[in-house]
């Protein structure tokens, strides 16, 4: 297991923070204060976006993990020391903090009416039930935790394909979820506008749903495809012998 250094947790400061402000910012401008509609396939494409390019930006020093569930089900698959993991989540929070500030800088008065980011279980989608919002959050953590499986820590992913699966697939999610739940997936990207707007409505869906979603993600990856690939030998599908050239009759 590697250890990580100073510049990997500063990694995921810089990562946690650009992804909160941007997420909190293109919320509040599609909003009843900002441009008067919610778009949720541009709000679902700035994900992607955002953390295709934080990926390939940062992932070399970090692993790009950016999600506090996502660094916890990382520790409990022992791709992470507890130790760097204590760190990572410490720092996330930081940086879920700190970009939710610059996003109320930005824009006070737009980003008042929904709370700078802060994902709510909806009124109208979910009658404000939180059991609806948890089912939401599990939903898109799972997905987002098993595509970083399957492309980031499976050895035979396409790693260099990494960010575009992992970005699209937060950004599918959130088309989908977001209205429903505010699509949050990631306990650093409540936090954030949480801490800055006090508003902590439900907070407990959005904690505990992902974290144990990513959990289920990574375990059940890891029974499925790593175990069986690393007891495998070689397939015929993943090596090439030239044919037996045919003997002549002598």
């Amino acid at each position: 297991m590697e250890e990580r250094g100073a510049n990997a947790y500063v990694a995921e400061f810089i990562g946690t923070f650009f992804l909160v402000l941007f997420i909190a910012s293109v919320v509040a401008v599609n909003s009843a204060d900002g441009l008067g509609v919610t778009d949720f396939a541009v709000i679902g494409l700035v994900h992607a976006f955002l953390l295709a390019m934080l990926i390939y930006t940062l992932g070399a020093t970090s692993g790009a993990h950016f999600n506090p569930a996502v660094t916890i089900a990382l520790a409990a698959i022992r791709r992470i020391s507890i130790a760097d993991a204590a760190i990572y989540i410490l720092v996330q929070l930081s940086g879920g903090v700190a970009g939710a500030l610059v996003c109320k800088l930005l824009l006070l008065d737009e980003g008042s009416g929904v709370n700078y980011g802060a994902a709510t279980v909806s009124e109208q989608f979910a009658q404000g039930k939180a059991l609806t919002g948890l089912l939401a959050e599990c939903i898109g953590t799972f997905v987002l935790m098993w595509a970083i499986m399957g492309v980031a820590v499976n050895e035979r992913g396409e790693r260099a394909w990494a960010g575009w699966v992992i970005g699209a697939t937060l950004g599918f999610a959130v088309m989908t979820l977001a209205p429903i739940s505010g699509a949050g997936f990631n306990p650093a990207r409540w936090f954030g506008p949480a801490i800055v707007s006090g508003t902590y409505d439900d907070g407990w869906v959005y904690v505990v749903g992902p974290v144990l979603a990513a959990l289920a993600a990574a375990f059940l990856y890891t029974a499925l495809v790593l175990k069986p690939e690393g007891k495998l030998a070689e397939r015929p599908i993943d090596t090439y012998d030239e044919p037996e050239t045919p003997r002549r009759p002598t």
